[in-house]
């Protein structure tokens, strides 16, 4: 294989980098269709609604959701649009900030959660939890903790995740959230 003055991974790392990949998809797949087949949710519509609900008074907004998400603006815009038309979520103007806006999650969104919670949480204890030693636990935690630290090193800081108000010149403002 020509070199570019990248380091290749060795074999160990190989074995270690595609185990964790295949590891995370296989989780994801299926922990996506569990989620689907028990409770109608996609993983996203399930992202979106445990921030929600674990908000005070059950919203955020817009800019604070994405930067829980860590997700675009146009994704979070259009998904949000989808799940107000499934009635999961609506969006609120911010009296403090008229170009800002807050999402809150329904009633029929807390049901959606309070249902689907409980199986999934069974399954990231069955597929994950009870097959690693409590040891192996803090080990995966600790790991993830790191590698996520090094994400933010060459990065500018993340989007202010507090409430703010329209008087401050530091506060992000909403504005294509307005299909939502």
């Amino acid at each position: 294989m020509a070199t570019t003055g990248e380091r290749w991974l060795d074999e160990r790392e190989q074995r270690a980098w595609r185990s964790f990949i295949t590891m995370q998809m296989e989780l994801h797949n299926r922990l996506g269709r569990q989620l689907l087949a028990d409770a109608g949710l996609s993983e996203t519509d399930y992202a979106v609604l445990v921030h929600l609900s674990e908000a005070p008074e059950g919203r955020l907004r817009i800019f604070q959701l994405r930067a829980h998400l860590e997700w675009e603006k146009t994704r979070l815009t259009h998904h949000l649009g989808r799940m107000a038309r499934r009635g999961l979520v609506e969006r609120e103007p911010c009296l403090t900030d008229p170009r800002g806006a807050f999402i809150r999650i329904t009633e029929a969104g807390r049901e959606a959660i309070i249902s689907a919670a409980p199986k999934h949480v069974a399954n990231v204890r069955r597929w994950v939890i009870d097959v690693l030693t409590p040891e192996q636990l803090d080990v995966l935690a600790e790991i993830s903790d790191k590698v996520r630290a090094g994400f933010h090193k060459d990065v500018c800081p993340p989007v202010k995740a507090e409430p703010c108000d329209a008087e401050s010149a530091d506060c992000p403002t909403d504005t294509a959230s307005h299909d939502v």
